[in-house]
C-alpha cells in the first residue's frame, strides 16, 4: 500500500525533493518534502549555510543526517540566504514532524524569479515520486 503524502498547495517542488514556498515577491522558504523526510528516517542533524551566502540553482547548500543516511541538500532556486531556521540545530526532528511549517530550513531572496517556473506543482511531484518508486 502506498503512503499518502499531503502537501500544501502553495509550494513548488524539485526532483531532489526540496520544496519552495513563496513568502512574498522575491523571498521564498525552502525545506525538504515529507516524502524525503520519510525516506531518510529519524533526522538527527541538519547543516545549513550562513546568512548572506549566495547559491545558484541546484547547488548544494548543506546536508541532512538521519539514523539511516547522510544526504546533501540542493537549492532549487538561486539567491541569497536571508534567514535560517536555527531551531533545527536543537530540534532536527522538526523536519520529520512538520516539514512544511516548523521544519523549514532557510529563506532566500531570489536572484531570478524565473527559476520557480522550472519546479513542479504538488500533483506533478506526487506523480514523479510514484513513477520513480
Amino acid at each position: 500500500m502506498a503512503t499518502e503524502y499531503i502537501m500544501p498547495d502553495d509550494i513548488l517542488l524539485a526532483e531532489t525533493h526540496e520544496y519552495v514556498r513563496t513568502m512574498d515577491d522575491d523571498r521564498v522558504r525552502v525545506g525538504i518534502t515529507e516524502y524525503a523526510a520519510a525516506q531518510l528516517g529519524d533526522i538527527v542533524f541538519v547543516e545549513l549555510p550562513e546568512i548572506g551566502q549566495t547559491f545558484d540553482p541546484n547547488e548544494s547548500f548543506g546536508s541532512i543526517e538521519s539514523v539511516k543516511a547522510q544526504s546533501d541538500l540542493y537549492l532549487p532556486v538561486g539567491g541569497e540566504i536571508i534567514a535560517i531556521n536555527s531551531q533545527l540545530s536543537e530540534e532536527p526532528q522538526m523536519v520529520n514532524d512538520d516539514p512544511y511549517n516548523g521544519g523549514w530550513m532557510l529563506e532566500i531572496m531570489l536572484s531570478n524569479p524565473e527559476d520557480l517556473k522550472k519546479l513542479m506543482d504538488a500533483k506533478t511531484y506526487l506523480k514523479f515520486i510514484e513513477e520513480t518508486n
